[in-house]
């Protein structure tokens, strides 16, 4: 399709063209049902077999052992901030995190309203333009957990690799980065995930959580608030998000077709290494914002001389074609997003336009 935008936005996201179009063809009439699959019961055996294979695939494509389960859960990953705290924090334990930028942030700020937090470690000090060292983590041992996030959208920075956190959980905010690259789940205790920059549509969250942190929470919860919910009725106590899940599905099922989380790795690698290519080797026309070793390869922040000659590159790039190229409003800037389904040639004609700006600007 030659009308169709090149996608850098951070989230909603890029979806896959092939996803859109099966989509589009299955709208109206959902493999023979005479109804649209948005029409239906979340109680029926069509819309429940839509729902089960989401959860196998993720099962498949991440390696999810047994004693985790899979659960389809609303309200975002901001959601998430609170219902950590609310199911995990029990009495005379901290709610320890790594501070890493806006969103590790907001996290922090929720559970404070839960019991007392602890900061394990904080890239503040350097703008969160990095990553801390497992070395600087100080982790109370009467923490209830460790929560860090996986990648920052807004800054740019990612963790290449996660701490062993011995007998504290490690809870995980992977909704920027979930699926760009295999993981071990083993490692972890929770991870949860906004489906709308690798895994679908916004209007669903992913959380994958060890059977033994499913408890009875210290305070009293709301029962749509409780893990234990949505774990013992398969995530389908109350309507779900029943469109999302099946773009979820879809998208799934696309990943599995490009090789797994593997391959989709070796894609993503290489379209973070063209753009961090040509921002370092053009000289300091563009400067990167993250610090080499934290750098992000779902979120590609960097900087021109001058804020004039930034909202030039955005009109001029918005002409042509590209979308979401403008840094978030708290950091200014610009920020390529390239997740799972951004094509290799959106990025190959973004250091296209990058070369041709700095020509024509340099």
């Amino acid at each position: 399709m030659s009308n169709r935008a090149y996608n850098f936005n951070a989230g909603p996201a890029a979806l896959p063209l092939e996803v859109l179009k099966q989509a589009q063809e299955q709208f109206v009439d959902f493999n023979g049902s005479g109804m649209s699959l948005m029409e239906m019961s979340h109680r029926g055996a069509i819309y429940e077999g839509v729902h089960h294979e989401a959860e196998q695939l993720l099962r498949e494509l991440l390696s999810i052992p047994d004693n985790y389960k899979v659960l389809f859960i609303q309200g975002g990953a901001s959601t998430q901030f609170a219902m950590v705290p609310m199911n995990l924090l029990q009495p005379g334990k901290v709610a320890s995190y790594v501070s890493t930028g806006s969103w590790a942030t907001k996290a922090i700020q929720e559970a404070k309203l839960f019991g007392e937090t602890a900061v394990a470690a904080s890239s503040e000090a350097d703008k969160f333009m990095r990553i801390p060292s497992f070395a600087e983590l100080n982790v109370a041992p009467d923490s209830a957990y460790l929560h860090l996030t996986s990648n920052e959208t807004i800054e740019g920075t990612q963790w290449a690799a996660y701490p062993d956190t011995g007998s504290v959980p490690l809870v995980a905010d992977m909704s920027s980065d979930i699926l760009c690259r295999p993981l071990n789940i083993s490692q972890f205790g929770l991870i949860y995930a906004g489906a709308q920059k690798n895994l679908g549509p916004s209007g669903v969250t992913i959380v994958i959580i060890r059977e033994d942190l499913i408890g009875t929470p210290s305070i009293p919860v709301p029962t749509m608030l409780r893990y234990s919910t949505h774990a013992k009725n398969d995530s389908l106590y109350n309507t779900p998000p029943t469109f999302a899940i099946y773009m979820t599905n879809l998208v799934l099922n696309w990943v599995k077709a490009q090789g797994g989380a593997a391959a989709v790795e070796k894609m993503n690698r290489e379209k973070a290494d063209l753009l961090y290519t040509a921002i370092d080797g053009s000289g300091g026309f563009y400067r990167g914002c993250a610090q080499e070793g934290s750098r992000s390869i779902m979120n590609v922040t960097f900087r021109l001389g001058s804020e004039e000659l930034e909202k030039q590159f955005v009109k001029e790039s918005e002409a042509q074609g590209f979308v979401g190229l403008k840094g978030h409003r708290s950091v200014g800037g610009l920020r390529a997003s390239i997740y799972n389904a951004v094509p290799l040639s959106s990025v190959k004609a973004l250091v296209d336009f990058m070369g041709d700006f700095q020509r024509r600007n340099g």
